[in-house]
C-alpha cells in the first residue's frame, strides 16, 4: 500500500488559526482571512517559524488522521499564538492596499445626513 507524508502540524494550525480569529474583530481582521490567498500567507507565516510534525501514513488511513498541537507544553501553545497574532498583524500590513480596495468599511446606517432634504 503506497504512503503518503502528511504534515500533521498544518491541519493543527489552521484549527489555532480559526480559534484566535474569532477573537478578532469581524472587519477587517475576520473579513480579510476569509480570503483563501492571505490564509494561506497566515499559514506560511507561522509555519516557517515553528517545528512541524510529519508521518507517513497509507493512503487509506488519511480520512481518520488527526493531529493536535502539543497541549502539555503551555509556553509551545502560548508561542504559537503569539506568532499568529504577529501574522496578523504582518498579514494586514503587507496587503494593507488590498484589504482597502477590496474589502469596504461597513456601512453604518444613519450616520451620514440623507442629501435628499437639501
Amino acid at each position: 500500500m503506497p504512503k503518503t507524508l502528511v504534515n500533521l502540524t498544518h491541519q493543527a494550525l489552521i484549527t489555532e488559526i480559526e480559534a484566535v480569529l474569532d477573537n478578532y474583530p469581524y472587519y477587517p481582521h475576520c473579513q480579510a482571512f476569509a480570503n483563501p490567498d492571505l490564509r494561506q500567507e497566515l499559514i506560511a507565516y507561522v509555519l516557517s517559524r515553528i517545528p512541524c510534525a510529519f508521518s507517513a501514513v497509507d493512503d487509506r488511513d488519511l480520512t481518520f488522521l488527526t493531529y493536535r498541537l502539543p497541549g502539555d507544553r503551555a509556553e509551545y501553545r502560548i508561542q504559537i499564538e503569539n506568532l499568529i497574532h504577529q501574522g496578523i498583524c504582518c498579514v494586514l500590513q503587507d496587503k494593507a492596499d488590498w484589504v482597502s480596495c477590496h474589502i469596504p468599511e461597513p456601512y453604518q446606517c444613519g450616520v451620514e445626513p440623507s442629501h435628499w432634504f437639501g
